[in-house]
């Protein structure tokens, strides 16, 4: 079972730059088909500075570069065989482009579990800032940890 102590935990801080061929393969990976987001002079007829980014590929960001993107969770003594992406929810302040540079800061914010102890919940809240230190997005995720033979009687 996590302790509850870890609510408040800071896990730390990523700071990644936003690239425009990343952007297209992204834009493509989904089926994106607006040209806005791979054709910058079609970006920038549309009144942006550069490709947007599209919205839900701030995740995706806030792991690109981390060179451990799961150590986070395995320090809080977690098995990665265990874990389930239970949901993620974003709040847009600003948009953000190609050429950003972002900067994500992340804490546990709750902790609980259901079903006896079976299943526990761990969720995350996210801050990304852009280099003039404007909030650009706030991230909540809830990540679902599976306890076999936890909550058999």
């Amino acid at each position: 079972m996590l302790d509850k102590s870890y609510i408040g935990r800071n896990l730390g801080r990523i700071t990644t730059e936003v690239e425009k061929g990343r952007l297209r393969f992204f834009a493509k990976a989904i089926g994106e088909t607006n040209p806005v987001y791979t054709d910058e002079t079609v970006a920038k007829a549309a009144g942006y500075r550069s490709l947007p980014v599209p919205p839900s590929y701030f995740f995706c960001l806030q792991m690109i570069d981390d060179p451990d993107p799961t150590s986070w969770i395995t320090d809080l003594g977690v098995n990665l065989q265990n874990i389930l992406h239970g949901e993620q929810s974003f709040e847009y302040l600003e948009m953000a482009f190609a050429g950003d540079s972002l900067t994500f800061e992340s804490r546990v914010t709750d902790i609980y579990d259901k079903k006896g102890g079976a299943l526990e919940f761990l969720v995350t809240e996210s801050t990304c800032v852009n280099q003039s230190n404007k909030v650009v997005v706030k991230m909540k995720c809830t990540t679902v940890i599976r306890n076999p033979g936890a909550g058999k009687k």
